[in-house]
């Protein structure tokens, strides 16, 4: 402890003695803003029994979890951490409809090709002198008229 008192027992006020359960999760530096949400949400008393009665090796952990309920209620009183995961599920839902509009986008402009290539396939199979830049140019045509730079556009607007 001659670096001085962890960041909880400076939250206190108190002295940090040898042996406290808050000092090898809560440093001098940061320890004490995170200590003082958990202070505030659960008590000290309550975060202390709560750390005794875990084993050593799952005490870090705890104290993880501890800060984090802490900090997200201070921040949401009402919903806490479960506005978070809200957030993130709602995330979830809109990039699924994200990537079910993309694939069948993707689908119909791969069925047009294949539609464009055959239609092509044939017209150029009838004609043995047609001109191999007409095809380049009619393909680039076509291809334009799918609009492939607005869907691109489209899909990164959204992200």
């Amino acid at each position: 402890m001659s670096s001085g008192p962890c960041g909880a027992c400076k939250y206190l006020r108190r002295k940090c003695v040898k042996g406290c359960i808050f000092a090898p999760y809560f440093d001098t530096e940061q320890g004490m803003s995170h200590f003082a949400a958990v202070h505030k949400v659960f008590g000290a008393s309550n975060a202390s029994k709560l750390l005794l009665s875990i084993p050593a090796n799952r005490r870090l952990e705890t104290v993880i979890t501890l800060c984090y309920e802490a900090l997200a209620r201070v921040r949401d009183p009402v919903y806490g951490s479960v506005a978070h995961i809200f957030t993130l599920q709602q995330q979830v839902v809109t990039l699924q409809a994200e990537l079910a509009y993309v694939q069948a986008r993707l689908s119909t402009l791969q069925s047009a090709s294949s539609e464009l290539a055959a239609t092509t396939y044939s017209y150029v199979s009838m004609d043995p002198l047609f001109d191999t830049t007409v095809l380049h140019h009619v393909l680039d045509q076509q291809l334009d008229n799918c609009d492939l730079h607005s869907v691109a556009r489209d899909f990164h607007s959204t992200l």
